[in-house]
């Protein structure tokens, strides 16, 4: 889970899901001191947005490289490898557990945590079925939770639904990373289990993730500090 000190600033993750890096670079201009962490995922990641991952962390920033990895063990292995020489605090695999193990194992001594993709956000149970999977959303990311510890993988990606049951099996100290967080009255988008930045962090979040939102609030900067105010409010409650 994250240190207790870490400041509720740092507990806001943004997602620079943007086309390209002047973009981007704007973006993270004008949310300014607001936000102190930011993911990239793959669109930006393919417009050549992992070079300013390493400016980001060279600037002060915390960064989250978010790109599912999920392949064969050796192809896993060499891919976190070759990204754990960014400075990302956080790297995304799918929660498969020969995956788990390639990854959990290739970090060696680099400091970038280890986070399983249980089930994405924008999937329910009928989209699992269609899928070919027999278990629902709750039981697969139970079963899929409970191999990541036992695997050694640092946190879970998990809709905020999910926060609550999982911190009772993980425990206090993995880490839980949240998207589909909508402050009230915000659209849903494409995302099937969201919930207010209060209501994830009262579940067990530890850390929220949060792009449309932000990114497209007339003021972001404003957006980000309402968020940030919401989520020290209820940790303070």
């Amino acid at each position: 889970m994250a240190p207790a000190d870490t400041p509720d600033r740092d507990r806001l993750i943004v997602a620079l899901d943007l086309p390209d890096i002047r973009v981007a670079e704007a973006m993270v201009d004008r949310l300014g001191d607001s936000v102190g962490f930011y993911k990239i995922g793959y669109q930006l990641a393919y417009a050549g947005g992992l070079p300013l991952a390493r400016a980001l962390v060279g600037a002060g920033k915390k960064v989250f490289v978010d790109l599912k990895l999920h392949d064969i063990g050796n192809t896993v292995a060499r891919g976190v490898e070759s990204l754990s020489h960014l400075g990302a605090s956080f790297l995304t695999v799918h929660a498969y557990p020969q995956t788990m193990k390639a990854a959990v194992e290739a970090r060696g001594s680099s400091k970038v945590k280890i986070l399983a993709v249980t089930v994405l956000t924008s999937y329910d149970d009928r989209d699992l079925a269609d899928a070919g999977y027999r278990f629902g959303v709750r039981d697969l990311v139970e079963a899929r939770a409970r191999q990541a510890l036992a695997i050694g993988v640092d946190g879970l990606v998990c809709s905020p639904e999910e926060a609550a049951h999982l911190r009772g099996i993980v425990g206090p100290e993995m880490d839980l990373v949240t998207p589909g967080i909508r402050p009230a009255g915000a659209a849903a988008g494409d995302q099937k289990r969201i919930m207010t930045p209060a209501k994830a962090i009262a579940a067990g979040a530890s850390y929220l993730v949060v792009g449309r939102p932000v990114l497209d609030a007339p003021d972001p900067k404003a957006a980000a500090d309402a968020i940030v105010a919401e989520i020290a409010a209820a940790r303070a409650a």
